[in-house]
């Protein structure tokens, strides 16, 4: 079994091989290349929205699932992750991102994605207007978002170390 599910090289289509690349251990090889192949993943980005206006944390819910989560996204190639931070805030609810601060990251592995975390300060609510992907929100004291996030999850995960550092 290839790490990762990555069967088939994605250069030329081969059938990938297990091969022993010192320093690495078994990774995947193109025979027809001649190449190492590392496993392909997708990077996104999450953010713990926040208002100065309020101090609130912004949840969101989509995709018709009843759980309050972190605004998120996928990055773009060849997108640097402050822009796709800035810009999925943007997308998904209309406002502008004042500043930001990198947080940390989590690999996801359901999804195959290295999620990147953020703080996004907002000036307030003034901007916000929802698109299709966001079927309810609401702004929470940083307590009650500790409440009304998603059990277990990675968002919950993100929240509560932030909490942990800056509260």
């Amino acid at each position: 079994m290839l790490v990762q599910g990555q069967t088939h090289c994605p250069a030329c289509g081969a059938l990938l091989e297990e091969k022993e690349l010192p320093g690495e251990g078994i990774t995947p090889w193109c025979p027809a290349c001649g190449q190492y192949r590392f496993p392909a993943y997708s990077v996104a980005v999450s953010m713990i929205v926040i208002s100065e206006a309020t101090g609130k944390v912004l949840l969101i819910k989509q995709y018709g699932r009843d759980a309050y989560i972190l605004v998120a996204g996928y990055v773009s190639r060849g997108e640097e992750l402050e822009h796709a931070a800035a810009r999925e805030l943007r997308e998904e609810t209309g406002m502008t991102a004042t500043r930001l601060r990198f947080n940390r990251t989590s690999f996801f592995e359901p999804s195959n994605t290295l999620m990147c975390n953020f703080t996004v300060w907002v000036k307030d609510d003034a901007e916000l207007h929802t698109n299709g992907e966001v079927d309810a929100f609401a702004w929470f004291t940083p307590e009650e978002a500790r409440e009304n996030i998603k059990p277990n999850s990675l968002a919950r995960r993100f929240l509560l170390a932030w909490m942990e550092e800056t509260l």
